[in-house]
């Protein structure tokens, strides 16, 4: 979209929330749209025997700093060309038909080598992760509503690492001057909202959990024992184990899931790193957590192994390219998790049996060697690993783009994917013209529905 259309777009004001809302209808781009029949229940019906792709829609242009400034003034003095994206980090129903909940990611962000070694770039370092409300209308995605994320007193969170010597040192977009770190800075990832209204998300660098008001304002944030973060505009309490202290960088929780009972569910993107960096990257066991609300605490650890990464990505060698980038609860105790490379995906079913607990053994102690992570066949060494069962492998449907990180069940047989397109950025000093703005990667925030054989 041309810069100049940043300005003739029209800023509307949220009765619902209080807040600046679209600006925001998303133009209409190519899409596909097959037609579905429906039953009564709103079910959708077919004759078909595999899992395909029944519709397609996309997200249009949308100037970030037309977005965010709309959403908090002033926090975006220069968007360097950037479209909101990112929004596919992942996707919860709204209940109304073709409406869900999605969440930013900490923003856009690359990294240039500098002297041999990589560093992490913040090209709009005053973007505020968001709370996104979208409609699939059609081919097109609209934006219908959007909450920022803020502290207490109303300030932006922002996407910016917490902590030096921990997280990445964030610099500007060509690599070449430091940034700030910020204590209230948020990755957030996964998104489930409570029946009270108010929202939990997952973010990836404490890891943390973060319970969020109606409003968008942070209301406490839980992170593992001994993380000692301070100086945060909201309450931190030291509510996880410790040993998720040992997470992989950029690999803190990325998935959430809302139980039927109200616990929740988060995943660990990547196996920790124990004893080092090198066991996390060659492990394919990876951590669940079960959170009770009402206890404020965890209450299971549950083991999750991996499938080789040749037989989830065919033709990939590499085991730390694996990740669980969404849970969805589908019953009481059962949930989809998904396992995935950034070109291929795979849905296992689960049930979370009392059995497969680990929380409080050996295995949550980091000095445990061989640690969970170094087993080469932990169900041997005695750990209750969560069985699992193939419902799709996404890699075989065609029509399913790259970088699915959110998974939302519309109905027993439907499910909603949204990609993560990295707001359009790609890594490397050509990501960025010699005036500054983006070269966009021309990949497109997309929301696929895929219907399945038979019902979860």
């Amino acid at each position: 979209m041309p810069s100049h259309a940043a300005g003739q777009r029209r800023v509307r004001r949220s009765v619902a929330f209080g807040v600046p809302l679209a600006l925001l209808t998303a133009v209409a781009v190519t899409g596909t749209a097959v037609g579905v029949q429906s039953d009564a229940s709103g079910e959708t019906r077919d004759k078909g025997s595999a899992p395909r792709v029944i519709a397609t829609a996309k997200l249009g242009d949308i100037p970030l700093g037309t977005f965010s400034n709309g959403l908090l003034p002033g926090t975006v003095a220069n968007d360097r060309g950037v479209d909101l994206g990112g929004i596919g980090s992942d996707i919860y129903p709204a209940g109304r038909k073709g409406e869900f909940w999605t969440v930013t990611d900490r923003g856009p962000n690359g990294q240039i080598k500098i002297d041999g070694k990589k560093r992490r770039t913040f090209p709009v370092p005053g973007f505020d992760p968001a709370i996104v409300k979208i409609r699939v209308s059609g081919r097109s995605v609209k934006v219908i509503d959007a909450l920022p994320i803020t502290t207490r007193s109303g300030k932006p969170v922002t996407g910016l690492p917490n902590q030096e010597g921990r997280d990445e040192a964030p610099y500007t977009y060509d690599a070449k001057k430091p940034l700030t770190y910020d204590p209230n800075g948020l990755d957030t990832e996964g998104i489930v909202r409570a029946h009270d209204g108010s929202f939990w998300l997952v973010d990836e660098y404490g890891p943390s959990l973060v319970h969020v008001s109606a409003r968008g304002k942070v209301i406490k944030r839980y992170v593992p024992k001994g993380l000692k973060l301070r100086g945060a505009g909201y309450p931190v309490v030291e509510a996880l184990p410790g040993v998720l202290l040992h997470r992989k960088i950029n690999r803190g929780f990325e998935g959430l899931a809302l139980l039927p009972g109200g616990d929740l569910v988060m995943a660990v993107q990547s196996p920790l790193s124990l004893p080092d960096g090198d066991a996390g990257d060659g492990s394919r066991t990876a951590r669940l957590l079960r959170f009770s609300p009402k206890k404020q605490a965890v209450t299971a650890e549950y083991p999750y192994r991996f499938d080789p990464v040749g037989v989830v990505d065919p033709g990939e060698d590499d085991t730390s390219e694996l990740k669980i980038s969404s849970v969805v609860a589908v019953g009481h105790d059962r949930l989809l998790v998904e396992e995935r490379t950034d070109k291929a995906a795979r849905l296992q079913l689960v049930r979370l049996g009392g059995g497969a607990n680990i929380l409080g053994d050996r295995w949550d102690d980091a000095a445990t060697r061989p640690s969970l992570e170094e087993l080469d066949d932990p169900a041997a060494s005695g750990v209750p690993v969560l069985r699992k069962r193939l419902v799709v492998d996404l890699g075989t449907v065609e029509g399913v783009p790259g970088k699915i990180e959110g998974v939302a069940r519309v109905n027993s047989r439907t499910l909603a994917l949204i990609n993560d397109n990295d707001f359009g950025m790609t890594d490397g000093p050509e990501a960025f013209d010699k005036d500054g703005r983006l070269v966009d990667s021309d990949v497109e925030t997309s929301v696929t529905y895929v219907r399945l054989p038979k019902g979860l």
